[in-house]
């Protein structure tokens, strides 16, 4: 089996490969994810995709938002990728800092409504991946 081969997964009837660049902000895009809240936000990202059976194959939180590349069941819809992982990491952000709480009590949510999905292939999985990793260098400059 070749090296591209492998990293395909399968069913019952099929093959599949399904990965999703998602990407989201806190609500009004302020630089809250940092100071160990990024740490504990990478740590809720990681429980969730392990319960909900997604592999991170890059993460990267900035103060004002979040990247995350993910590769998942082939039944899973990408508003549901991007919905259970801004629910579940707020649940666990909220409790945990009250401070966000504090911030967001008026708003009565953590993040923003909106949030961006791209569908991604094996060929642009490297770009992805290193635009994610590099995000950090970059707002350095």
């Amino acid at each position: 089996m070749s090296k591209r081969e492998e990293q395909y997964h399968s069913a019952s009837h099929c093959r599949y490969l399904t990965q999703y660049h998602v990407i989201w902000c806190p609500k009004y895009r302020y630089p809250v994810l940092d100071n160990g809240i990024d740490d504990t936000l990478k740590q809720a990202l990681q429980e969730a995709c392990d319960r909900y059976k997604y592999t991170i194959k890059a993460l990267e939180v900035m103060p004002d938002h979040v990247h995350i590349l993910v590769d998942c069941p082939q039944t899973v819809a990408p508003s549901d990728i991007a919905r259970t992982l801004k629910s579940t990491s707020a649940t666990k952000l909220l409790s945990a800092y009250p401070e966000l709480r504090r911030r967001y009590a008026r708003a009565g949510t953590l993040w923003s409504a909106g949030y961006f999905v791209n569908t991604i292939g094996p060929v642009s999985e490297t770009a992805i991946r290193k635009y994610i990793e590099e995000q950090k260098e970059h707002e350095r400059q």
